[in-house]
């Protein structure tokens, strides 16, 4: 998540400069950094945290030469590495909604594999369950739920809602299903609270979407 956070920033940039929607350019990036990834590890070139490394370094170093070519930042780019939930349009909302519908059925279909994956994924494999193509799906929607959260709360800060509300809901001790309704619970609570609190302070939505 992290990694490729950072390595979409290069997509956002390359969009930019081409007069091309950030986020699509930003997602075609992304999803071609989820496969060098599993193309690193499966061919055994770099092992997961270097071929992430790789991405970041890729991605990053080629938004800051775009930002170079193009004349510097500017204030369109500024609002994607912070967010600025006051863009949103209906657009956005729509493949949000695409997006929600297209991960609640994953994990529904997959459940049980899933849940096998994340205690032993060796031991899954030798059970007959397709690990590497789950693995690439979920990475995938991994990307695809990235690129369109950078509109709201920024590539530099979208990796803290993708971390904190699910440590918080393991920390509950709770079964599977319960600790994925509590991570999407913890997630509404942290955006509704930091929106309210921002309206009433008057303070960067995204930073206290974050903070909450």
């Amino acid at each position: 998540g992290d990694g490729l956070a950072h390595t979409a920033f290069g997509g956002i940039a390359i969009g930019l400069m081409l007069g091309v929607y950030p986020l699509f350019t930003a997602l075609l990036v992304s999803v071609l950094a989820v496969f060098g990834i599993s193309y690193m590890r499966r061919k055994k070139i770099a092992t997961s945290d270097s071929a992430i490394a790789i991405m970041v370094a890729l991605g990053f170093s080629t938004g800051l030469i775009v930002i170079s070519l193009a004349g510097g930042f500017n204030v369109e780019l500024f609002s994607y590495l912070f967010g600025s939930i006051l863009t949103i349009d209906l657009t956005d909302l729509a493949l949000v909604s695409i997006l929600g519908v297209s991960v609640v059925a994953f994990i529904s279909f997959f459940r049980r594999e899933l849940l096998s994956m994340v205690f032993d994924e060796d031991d899954s494999r030798i059970m007959g369950i397709p690990t590497k193509k789950l693995s690439i799906i979920f990475d995938l929607l991994v990307a695809v739920t990235i690129v369109l959260s950078i509109k709201v709360i920024g590539t530099i800060l979208v990796i803290a809602l993708l971390v904190i509300p699910g440590l918080c809901a393991l920390k509950l001790n709770l079964s599977f299903r319960k600790t994925l309704f509590a991570a999407v619970g913890f997630s509404i609570m942290s955006m509704v609270l930091g929106v309210i609190f921002s309206a009433v302070f008057n303070i960067a939505t995204a930073g206290l979407i974050v903070f909450v």
